[in-house]
């Protein structure tokens, strides 16, 4: 993901979530220089990734597949990648937060070897309040 992507992975952030991330944060990810991919289907951004590594450990802080082609395996396809990318850089564990009200997530989670260890309380803003996370992890094997 470049500075250049934005405007593509924004309209995308808005059609997705109704709580999306900020051009800001995105480009703050960008300035921090963490991991950020998107993915490309003839030509057009259909999706993205974000994760931050620190020490011997990653954070999956964003995977989106836009709306339309949700269900199609693009989601999957961008958690793997981010997952390589923690590996290759030396982490030994990837955590994520996923609202419990997505099931689609948590099931994909689940599927590629996360494991609920926790949950944040009031951790999303929400359309009445705030809704909690659960927190998931996976421990990675060492590169071969």
């Amino acid at each position: 993901m470049r500075e250049a992507d934005l405007d593509a992975v924004m309209a995308i952030e808005l059609r997705a979530y109704p709580f999306p991330w900020t051009r800001g944060i995105f480009r703050d990810c960008l300035l921090a220089d963490y991991p950020a991919w998107v993915l490309e289907q003839g030509g057009r951004i259909i999706g993205y990734g974000v994760l931050s590594l620190a020490a011997d450990e990653a954070h999956v802080l964003n995977v989106c597949a836009a709306p339309e082609v949700q269900g199609r395996g693009h989601g999957r396809r961008l958690l793997r990648s981010l997952l390589k990318i923690a590996s290759a850089r030396g982490a030994q564990r990837v955590f994520l937060e996923v609202r419990p009200s997505n099931a689609h997530a948590i099931a994909l989670y689940h599927d590629e070897g996360f494991n609920e260890i926790g949950r944040r309380p009031r951790y999303y803003p929400a359309k009445d309040g705030r809704e909690d996370a659960l927190v998931m992890a996976i421990e990675l094997l060492p590169p071969e």
